[in-house]
């Protein structure tokens, strides 16, 4: 079982390195989320034969264990398979951990392949603490609950362990909103469009963005809090 990255959004031009030109050479039977962005990465790394050839199966989080189980028949008949993320890493903040999980429980080798991560790429470029870490996926949508919920990570980035986080592209400007009612000594990088023409990372304290509130609607944000 390969779990084969994808880019985090942007062209596939360049992407391309020997492992994973390796995997969709010889594997026909794929775990995805989108197969529009599957095809795409399959192209770039160099397969040009007809996708009539290969066998897509979806994994989202509608997915039933029952159907999941007959995904994975191809493993039980001895053949490869992989995963393609929809931008990514398999599997992290991206579905794939229950094909994986039942890989191992059948005996199957997994073979995690390098490629981007906006969680990881966002805390190397804060300039915040990299030796404790949380990543805490999407906040609540709930107002009342997402500001009890950054005052908890408020708590534990105090405490010196740097505090990951997201929201839909929508409710960037909200998130925002709310993290900066937060103590004002604070450290708050916001990593915006990673890996894209119009990334752009920047960490100030909580007080100095007050000054100045960027306009994150729509746009593909991580937010990192920390000392």
């Amino acid at each position: 079982m390969y779990l084969l990255p994808n880019t985090l959004g942007g062209t596939a031009e360049g992407y391309a390195t020997q492992q994973g030109r390796a995997v969709v050479a010889g594997v026909r039977h794929y775990i995805i989320e989108e197969i529009r962005s599957a095809r795409r990465l399959m192209r770039a790394l160099g397969y040009t034969e007809d996708f009539s050839d290969v066998n897509f199966a979806m994994l989202n989080e509608h997915t039933k264990e029952g159907a999941l189980m007959n995904t994975m028949m191809p493993l039980i008949e001895g053949n490869n398979m992989a995963i393609i993320s929809e931008a990514g890493l398999p599997c992290v903040a991206d579905p794939g951990k229950d094909a994986v999980l039942l890989a191992h429980q059948m005996g199957v080798r997994v073979v995690p392949l390098s490629g981007s991560s906006s969680i990881l790429m966002a805390l190397m470029a804060s300039g915040l603490n990299g030796q404790q870490f949380t990543f805490n996926g999407y906040l609540p949508r709930a107002r009342n609950e997402r500001t009890a919920k950054l005052r908890q990570l408020e708590g534990l980035a105090l405490k010196g362990q740097t505090q990951l986080f997201m929201d839909a592209p929508y409710r960037n400007n909200q998130v925002l909103e709310d993290a900066l009612t937060l103590k004002g000594d604070l450290h708050l990088c916001i990593a915006t469009n990673i890996s894209l023409e119009n990334e752009r990372i920047n960490t100030k304290s909580i007080s100095d963005w007050k000054l100045k509130k960027p306009d994150l609607h729509k746009q593909l944000v991580m937010f990192v809090l920390g000392r």
